[in-house]
């Protein structure tokens, strides 16, 4: 999911910070990797991987931890880097060629043709090479496969899909964008230029992560909330050298302790809300109902939530935010009757 890469199995430049993806896909690697020839030094599997010596080393740590499940209960992995050396015994498990099951193909390649229908993806014709395989090996189960069809939608915006078309343009060609942008956290528009560094989907929705030259910093941008979009054909993308892709795999969320934790209570009509905001939890309440809780550091833009749900939702926690809610609208009702 994140950015630059070199040409090692890692796919990261020695020093730098990995994300939990790029480290499961190290990880995987690693014990065949070692397997294959007998033994092999640590220096040299940090390069190949393209890592720091310390970070293979809390990798090797980690693996420790690993049991495999078959063919006994328990088979924990056995490794040793004494003297500088990298040794793995006991994996005969992941020794033989994995048998997918029927289901298992076929969604494998549902998932591969999805892929594979990404524009402008890069190694495509590997990926050709890889459903080929896959479909002669699986022979007559892959028949299903065929059947099936999935088509991943940009969002709810008026026109993302036009900005997903002229974001992939402005990536393609180096070129900045101006935008306007919908904030819900203070419920307002703004207006910023950023230079795009890639697209992204991240728990269903699709966002733009680019350096926004307003904030002077990395900044992910969900399509749905961009109102118009403008390429900048003459003015080229120029992201700082030390601008990292933020890792989300872990989702989009950062708790701070210091943050209001709000609860609100919602109807079947304002279901809508868990779908849109970041929450911490979600309650089914029955029919149709729902119970949130949500983080936010600043309660302001709650309390307007609060009032465009009218009788869709309400706040039940902090009691003071709710009390602060019910003033608001008993202020918005007497300026009505004052009309």
């Amino acid at each position: 999911m994140t950015g630059r890469t070199t040409g090692a199995p890692g796919g990261r430049a020695p020093g730098r910070t990995t994300t939990s993806s790029g480290r499961l896909a190290r990880l995987l690697a690693l014990v065949p990797y070692v397997i294959s020839r007998d033994s092999v030094a640590l220096d040299q599997a940090a390069k190949d991987f393209g890592v720091t010596e310390k970070q293979l080393i809390d990798d090797l740590n980690l693996l420790w931890c690993v049991e495999l499940r078959a063919p006994d209960p328990y088979c924990p992995i056995d490794l040793s880097y004494e003297g500088g050396e990298i040794i793995v015994t006991e994996a005969e498990s992941i020794d033989r060629p994995l048998r997918l099951k029927a289901d298992e193909a076929s969604a494998l390649l549902v998932a591969l043709r999805m892929l594979a229908g990404i524009p402008d993806l890069p190694d495509r014709d590997a990926l050709s090479r890889v459903i080929a395989k896959l479909e002669s090996a699986a022979g007559a189960a892959a028949a299903p496969a065929s059947k099936v069809a999935v088509e991943v939608a940009a969002g709810g915006g008026p026109d993302t899909a036009g900005h997903l078309g002229r974001l992939r343009d402005a990536i393609a060609r180096g070129r900045r964008v101006h935008l306007a942008y919908y904030v819900p956290a203070r419920d307002e528009n703004t207006e910023r230029d950023v230079d795009p560094m890639r697209l992204l989907v991240v728990e269903g929705n699709t966002y733009l992560e680019g350096w926004c030259r307003r904030a002077e910093a990395v900044r992910l941008f969900r399509l749905d909330r961009i109102t118009s979009l403008r390429v900048l054909d003459d003015v080229p993308a120029q992201v700082p050298e030390d601008a990292e892709p933020r890792d989300v795999d872990a989702g989009l969320y950062r708790p701070s302790p210091d943050d209001v934790v709000v609860t609100l209570e919602l109807t079947a009509q304002g279901r809508w809300v868990a779908d849109y905001y970041p929450c911490e939890s979600v309650e089914e309440l029955g029919e149709g109902r729902l119970r949130v809780v949500l983080r936010t550091s600043d309660t302001r833009w709650v309390r307007g939530l609060a009032l465009r749900l009218g009788d869709q939702g309400r706040v039940v926690a902090p009691t003071e935010l709710a009390d602060a809610v019910r003033d608001d609208a008993a202020r918005a009702l007497a300026l009505y009757e004052q009309m």
